[in-house]
C-alpha cells in the first residue's frame, strides 16, 4: 500500500463513534490513503487495524490539513496543544461539552472549528447531528465537516448555545428509547408473554413505528390519531400515558439532560 506522506484527515481517536466517521469516510469519497486514524491505546489499535487494513493507525498525529477530535473532553485540550506544529488548518470536534472557544484557545493560529453533536445511531449509519460553526468558518469548512457527519446519518445546523438542547433530546434520546423498550417487554411479560416473543416483538414494533415516521409526510400526531379509534383498546392505554403526564416526564428528562450538559461546559 502506498502511504500519502501528509494524510488529508486525521481521525484522532478509534473509539466507536471514531471509527464510524472513518467508517462513513470510506463510503464516500475518501480513500484509505486519505485517511489516518490516531490512537494511544495498543489494545485497540490491533482492533483498529483489523478493521482497516488499509488506513494508517498511529499512535502520533501526522502533519495533516483536517483533524476529527473523536477524543474524551478531558483529552481535547492536551490534544489540541500537540496540533500547533501540524499544519491543520480545520478541526470538527464531537467531544460532548467542549466549547469552541475552549479549542480555539488550546491551538494557536487561525483554525476553522467546527462542533457537533452526533448520537449513537451513527454507529450503523443512522445517526443523528447537530453542528455549530466558529466565526472563523467558511463555506468550504462548513461543507467538510457536513460531508463527513452525513458519512452517518442526517445533521442539521444550530447556534452553538442550542447544542446543549440537541444533546439533551437526540444525543440523549437513544437511551430514551431504549428505555422504553425495557419497559414494553416487561409490560408484555406481565400480560402473560414469554419474555422472547416480547422481546421480539417490541424490537421490531420500534423498528416498524420509526421506518413509518420517516417515510410518512404525516406527523407523529396524524399517525398517531390513525392508530387510535375512539373508544378503542389503543385510546384506552393512550388515556393511560395522558393521565401519567407522559409528555411531561419526557419533557423533564430533555430538560434533565440539557441542564447537565451545560454544566458539563462550564
Amino acid at each position: 500500500m502506498t502511504k500519502l506522506s501528509r494524510p488529508l484527515l486525521s481521525v484522532i481517536g478509534g473509539g466507536n463513534m471514531g471509527s464510524a466517521l472513518v467508517r462513513g469516510l470510506l463510503a464516500g469519497d475518501f480513500s484509505a490513503e486519505q485517511i489516518a486514524i490516531v490512537e494511544k491505546d495498543r489494545a485497540r489499535v490491533a482492533e483498529l487495524k483489523k478493521e482497516f487494513a488499509n488506513v494508517e493507525v498511529t499512535s502520533k498525529t501526522p502533519d495533516c490539513d483536517s483533524v476529527v477530535l473523536a477524543v474524551k473532553p478531558t483529552d481535547v485540550v492536551e490534544v489540541c496543544r500537540g496540533l500547533a506544529n501540524s499544519g491543520v488548518r480545520q478541526i470538527l470536534s464531537i467531544a460532548a461539552g467542549v466549547k469552541i472557544s475552549k479549542i480555539e484557545s488550546a491551538i494557536p493560529g487561525k483554525v476553522a472549528v467546527i462542533r457537533a453533536m452526533p448520537n449513537t445511531p451513527a454507529l450503523i449509519g443512522q445517526g443523528a447531528s447537530a453542528m455549530s460553526a466558529s466565526k472563523n468558518c467558511n463555506v468550504e469548512n462548513i461543507s467538510w465537516a457536513k460531508k463527513i457527519l452525513l458519512g452517518v446519518g442526517t445533521v442539521v445546523e444550530v447556534e452553538e448555545e442550542l447544542l446543549d438542547a440537541v444533546t439533551g433530546l437526540s444525543g440523549s434520546g437513544p437511551a430514551y428509547i431504549f428505555l422504553l423498550a425495557e419497559a414494553l417487554i416487561q409490560a408484555g411479560v406481565q400480560q402473560g408473554l414469554s419474555e422472547q416473543i416480547s422481546n421480539e416483538l417490541v424490537r421490531q414494533l420500534l423498528v416498524g413505528s420509526s421506518l413509518l415516521l420517516a417515510e410518512s409526510s404525516e406527523t407523529p400526531e396524524q399517525l398517531r390519531k390513525k392508530v387510535t379509534s375512539p373508544n378503542g383498546t389503543t385510546a384506552a392505554g393512550i388515556a393511560e400515558l395522558i393521565g401519567k403526564q407522559f409528555a411531561e416526564i419526557i419533557g423533564g428528562a430533555v430538560g434533565a439532560a440539557t441542564a447537565r450538559s451545560k454544566e458539563l461546559g462550564k
